[in-house]
């Protein structure tokens, strides 16, 4: 995880694009992008995500590489990862092949974890409550997911989540388009 910004730097030196070029394609400033670079500012998921499309690449290009050569993930090769100054915790599930659209995975938010950034984004979320609860907030309405419950929504809605118990959440989530 330490090395994204190493590897966007990277990417943009391979691809010949300046740092205002990139900057036109993701709507990023130039300075904010220079800071990413550097490895002087974190990234959110949402600017990676513009920055993945803008290099046509998807988001797992930044993250260590896992070895998935067939379509059966097995629990050894599932390991966390956070995104950078994150306090939430995310494990793929789904296999590695060509063309598809649905992102599985296990996300776990930290205890007491607050609203960290809203979302807007093309596809659709779906979050399944397997340990604990947490608060979804969805275009304005909130909705409390307790144990058992879930909740799906487009994901174009801008939208958030947050863990109020004193216990960690663990969540299953289902969405696209395709992240990592």
């Amino acid at each position: 995880m330490d090395d994204i910004h190493k590897k966007i730097k990277d990417l943009r030196m391979e691809q010949g694009l300046t740092l205002k070029d990139l900057s036109e394609k993701t709507n990023l400033s130039v300075s904010f992008l220079s800071q990413i670079e550097r490895g002087s500012s974190s990234v959110a998921i949402t600017s990676l995500k513009k920055i993945a499309d803008a290099f046509g690449v998807n988001m797992s290009f930044f993250f260590e590489e896992q070895t998935r050569s067939n379509y059966h993930v097995k629990a050894d090769q599932q390991k966390p990862f956070r995104m950078e100054s994150s306090a939430t915790s995310f494990v793929r599930l789904g296999g590695d092949f060509p063309k598809r659209s649905l992102e599985p995975m296990i996300v776990t938010l930290s205890p007491n974890q607050k609203k960290e950034e809203r979302f807007s984004h093309p596809g659709e979320e779906f979050y399944y409550v397997l340990k604990g609860a947490a608060l979804f907030e969805v275009d304005g309405e909130e909705y409390f997911v307790r144990q058992g419950d879930s909740i799906h929504f487009p994901s174009h809605i801008p939208h958030e989540y947050e863990n109020p118990l004193q216990e960690e959440t663990v969540l299953l989530c289902v969405l696209t388009p395709v992240i990592f």
